[in-house]
């Protein structure tokens, strides 16, 4: 029987293995609470050598809270912060970003294939610099990007470099970065620190842990009290050794690098097979571990009668299908062989 969910979320996969077994390591006897343990430590340790600089990592429990905190940080509530129109802060966080900040707006730019367009963004933010507009304070940059584009490390340096140009600091929203960086075979600092990146949300729970997501500050004076935000938000674990053990466990041996190399790879093979279809088009570049595909309506619902789920994204339209570190050739065959059927397309 086919796996109608395998498509419709990389948050519907299960936990991967690396990050399990560093996790049931960690459930053994008893370690002071709240990060004061040796996992966190090592967790901590790893990701300052993934990234070959000396920075400050936080744990918290979803991308929404990594985010939004860390928005907050950089942000008074009478500032700004301008990302793509279809970013994840501005469609899918409820608000939470303005909530925790106590009131910093969301300003949004346009973009080809989900990356800013940085001479829209001068635009926006150099129209009027008076009193009675919020201060822009801060650009986000989405990496993977939500249309499944990557930035490039020259986009990310100039980006950078705009953003030092105009007295902002730069965010990078990567609940996909690990799909980013295997994509682009690059090293993470090259598009992070490197490049001029403040402040980086590094995704766990799309590369394959239960939960958990690093809030990375590259400028370590940023982060200042930013434990405390974490506190009053509902942010701080009791028992952090398990929401920090799986970041061993992927960082270790670069589980985390082949587990997206996996996840990207499964995303080209379906794009490729998709592609003979003649009722199906791509519609982005696949870049990362989504495709974003557009078919007839009525192959959609057929699709969907069938138990297939995907879903027509936020501003883009169409169907997204996205992969996994759990996704099998046999679900994308499956997929594809559905697909063809109902267009009346012979494989």
């Amino acid at each position: 029987m086919p796996n109608y969910l395998a498509f419709a979320s990389d948050n519907y996969a299960g936990v991967c293995p690396e990050a399990w077994q560093a996790m049931a390591e960690a459930n053994t006897g008893f370690v002071s609470s709240y990060g004061d343990d040796p996992w966190t430590a090592q967790a901590c340790s790893l990701i300052r050598d993934t990234f070959e600089t000396d920075c400050q990592v936080f744990f918290v429990f979803n991308g929404t809270a990594a985010n939004s905190l860390a928005l907050a940080s950089l942000c008074q509530s009478y500032h700004s912060v301008i990302c793509h129109e279809l970013a994840h802060i501005e469609t899918d966080e409820c608000g939470a970003p303005e909530f925790f900040s106590n009131g910093t707006k969301i300003l949004t730019a346009p973009g080809a294939e989900g990356k800013l367009d940085l001479a829209a963004v001068e635009q926006l933010i150099t129209r009027r610099s008076d009193i009675h507009y919020p201060k822009p304070r801060v650009l986000c940059l989405t990496q993977a990007t939500e249309l499944g584009t990557v930035y490039t490390p020259a986009e990310v340096d100039a980006a950078g470099a705009f953003a030092r140009q105009h007295g902002l600091r730069l965010q990078m929203d990567g609940a996909r970065f690990a799909n980013a960086v295997a994509s682009l075979g690059c090293h993470p600092g090259d598009i992070t620190w490197r490049a001029g990146v403040d402040l980086l949300c590094f995704g766990g729970a799309k590369n394959g842990m239960a939960v958990g997501e690093a809030v990375v500050f590259f400028k370590k004076e940023l982060a200042e009290e930013f434990d405390y935000r974490c506190k009053q938000a509902g942010q701080l674990a009791s028992k952090m050794r398990f929401l920090a053990a799986p970041w061993s466990g992927m960082l270790q041996n670069n589980a985390w690098i082949k587990r997206a190399t996996h996840a990207n790879r499964c995303a080209q093979t379906l794009a490729d097979q998709l592609r003979a279809i003649p009722q199906v088009e791509l519609m982005f570049p696949v870049q990362a571990n989504a495709v974003f595909v557009s078919m007839p309506q009525a192959l959609i619902d057929s699709l969907h009668r069938l138990g297939w789920h995907f879903y027509s994204f936020i501003g883009a339209g169409g169907a997204r299908l996205m992969c996994s570190w759990a996704t099998e050739e046999s679900y994308i065959e499956a997929l594809v062989s559905d697909i063809s059927e109902l267009s009346g397309h012979s494989c």
